[in-house]
């Protein structure tokens, strides 16, 4: 059988050369068989923007591919989002009660899904011990999309007892993996060029579009794409902006939003509010999770785009940018480190003093600017575009199901 989907044929024009013809060729071997996603939320996040393309184009290859998505009350999201800060290093309190009900949850949640499929990929903590479901010739695998590196202990024990129950595990980084009894592979969350928050846009689009969201065009932007997280340090990111402002006449642009498992946005968002304070060149804008021709707009109108992250999964924000040749100033942590090469990329940074350094030198070096945004496109052309991660599945999928 020879496949030839039309919705494929577009990215031969920007992913590295014999990429779709190998999709094409790998897709042969595993004709009909099923797969099925679990995450928890539909929008808001790297893991759902991924999902939403990911897999129409699975099943567009002849793979026939489900996604779910867990729902749950808002003690289970609070619950899921102290699990979540816990894994990556930050002390929280979890009672046996939280616990309970993050597995009454999942098992609701299990009855009403009823997971199965050759291959089921469950990812991050929500949905983990949905596998206490699973059919025995299912094929289950834990996508970890967070920072696993210095995990708080007890947390981690809960959550491994279900990992461990995995057939495989997949991390963004090696140096998320933990000590487990089942194979782990290397996963590099990936961004679709195509899509409406990374497609090219007609300069008179850019600005028309960036002006619409009240932000003026007659100075450099300073910009950072984010959930309102404390992890992504944004009152970092003001500081920083402020030792600059005193030899640049410069503008900062916060730009995020929340998503429907994270109930700490709005309390982060009233914080940054506050460092901002009447500051007529910060501007904060609170976004929903479908704003991704004007993300896509900010991004391309920025001088320079930051993301200057304490903990960090693999920080997509920064692919975006690299692939519409930003420099970009990141914190040094989780995939941020992959991403940006130090000094050819962009520059990776641990204080906000740091982090003002970088951006006056790079505001005093505009061909530097310029030759760091064509190597970083490349970076990600080579490395984190959509087709690399589709053809990961679909390699998971022949490996694990043959």
């Amino acid at each position: 059988m020879t496949l030839s989907p039309s919705s494929l044929e577009p990215y031969r024009r920007v992913a590295p050369t014999g990429t779709v013809d190998f999709l094409l060729r790998l897709a042969e071997h595993i004709q009909g068989r099923r797969f099925l996603h679990v995450n928890s939320t539909r929008e808001g996040g790297g893991v759902a923007e991924i999902l939403s393309r990911l897999v129409p184009m699975m099943g567009e290859l002849g793979v026939k591919t489900e996604w779910e998505v867990m729902t749950g009350d808002p003690e289970f999201y609070a619950t899921t989002k102290s699990i979540h800060n816990a894994l990556q290093g930050a002390d929280q309190v979890l009672t046996e009660a939280m616990l309970e009900h993050y597995l009454d949850v999942n098992r609701a949640n299990a009855e009403r899904i009823k997971p199965e499929a050759d291959l089921v990929l469950i990812h991050d903590p929500q949905p983990a011990a949905l596998i206490q479901a699973r059919r025995p010739e299912d094929k289950w695998v834990w996508r970890c999309h967070i920072d696993l590196s210095g995990p708080q202990r007890r947390v981690w024990a809960f959550i491994r007892r279900f990992v461990v129950r995995y057939d495989a595990a997949l991390f963004s980084l090696p140096a998320f993996g933990q000590e487990l009894p089942i194979p782990q592979y290397l996963d590099y969350p990936t961004i679709d060029p195509l899509s409406d928050k990374n497609r090219q846009l007609a300069r008179k689009d850019v600005w028309r579009s960036v002006e619409n969201l009240g932000v003026p065009s007659d100075k450099p932007i300073l910009l950072q794409v984010s959930r309102f997280d404390r992890f992504k340090d944004p009152i970092g990111v003001i500081n920083a902006y402020r030792m600059v402002k005193r030899y640049h006449d410069i503008r900062l642009v916060l730009a995020g939003g929340g998503a429907a498992d994270d109930p700490e946005a709005n309390r982060v968002l009233e914080d940054v509010r506050a460092a901002a304070g009447r500051d007529p060149d910060i501007y904060l804008l609170s976004l929903p999770a479908n704003a991704h021709l004007q993300i896509n707009a900010l991004q391309r109108a920025a001088t320079i785009v930051i993301q200057k992250s304490t903990r960090e999964g693999f920080g997509l924000t920064v692919t975006e940018a690299m692939w519409k040749g930003k420099p970009v100033i990141g914190g040094a942590s989780g995939g941020i480190v992959v991403q940006i090469i130090h000094g050819v990329t962009g520059y990776t940074v641990t204080s906000a003093e740091g982090c003002a350094y970088r951006i006056r030198y790079l505001l005093n070096n505009p061909d530097l600017m310029r030759r760091m945004g064509e190597a970083g496109r490349e970076h990600v052309r080579q490395n984190f575009l959509i087709t690399r991660e589709l053809r990961d599945h679909l390699t998971l999928l022949a490996h694990l199901t043959s």
